[in-house]
């Protein structure tokens, strides 16, 4: 069996946390502020906890307060100028095509919102499928279910994959099913379920496997 690449897309792929991630933030704190008739701080930190408590704010939304998905997506992932906010990585589709297997995204993040920053990069034809939030039945990163999901989808056993991720949750619930996990990550400690660290995606090309 060939090996299948599972990439994160948000600070993996491109760092989202310049100029992606604090407008997303603004946006979800306002979303709850309005839905849920908090005032910012309040609201901005019932986001925060949802996020550290499920991996995905959404998550808590649709739990305890029967939050509308595809609405909130709507309303938090708009970007009218997503093409300046996205930084472009050097050589990335030259390191992308060199790698032998098959390439798949797996995101917490839209699937419309997903495609545009791919096109953005130049490498959405590389992936043969962008198993987004909607994908997953809104089970993100960590849930097993949402990995369950992306499996059955590419029918592929987890042995056969290796995930490369910032999020060390998500790289928790992917060891633990039996995949390869590398960790896009500044941090110098390694937890010990994580094979790889690499500081950014592109060292990928330096990396034997």
């Amino acid at each position: 069996m060939s090996t299948v690449w599972v990439f994160d897309l948000d600070d993996t792929l491109h760092n989202a946390s310049a100029h992606i991630f604090p407008v997303m933030n603004g946006a979800m704190t306002n979303f709850i502020q309005d839905s849920l008739a908090l005032d910012e701080q309040a609201a901005d930190a019932l986001r925060k906890h949802y996020w550290k408590v499920y991996g995905a704010t959404l998550k808590g939304l649709m739990r305890h307060h029967d939050t509308d998905p595809h609405h909130f997506l709507y309303e938090t992932h708009k970007f009218p100028d997503l093409n300046e906010r996205v930084i472009l990585t050097k050589r990335l589709r030259h390191l992308l095509l060199s790698l032998k297997g098959r390439k798949v995204i797996f995101t917490n993040a839209p699937r419309n919102y997903a495609i545009r920053v791919l096109e953005i990069l130049g490498i959405a034809d590389i992936f043969e499928l962008v198993f987004s939030v909607e994908s997953s039945r809104f089970h993100g990163k960590p849930s097993v279910r949402g990995f369950q999901g992306l499996l059955k989808m590419i029918r592929v056993k987890p042995s056969d994959c290796i995930m490369l991720e910032d999020n060390l949750a998500a790289l928790m619930t992917a060891k633990r099913l039996g995949m390869k996990t590398i960790w896009i990550s500044k941090r110098l400690h390694k937890p010990n379920f994580v094979d790889f660290r690499l500081s950014k995606v592109s060292a990928l090309a330096h990396l034997t496997l």
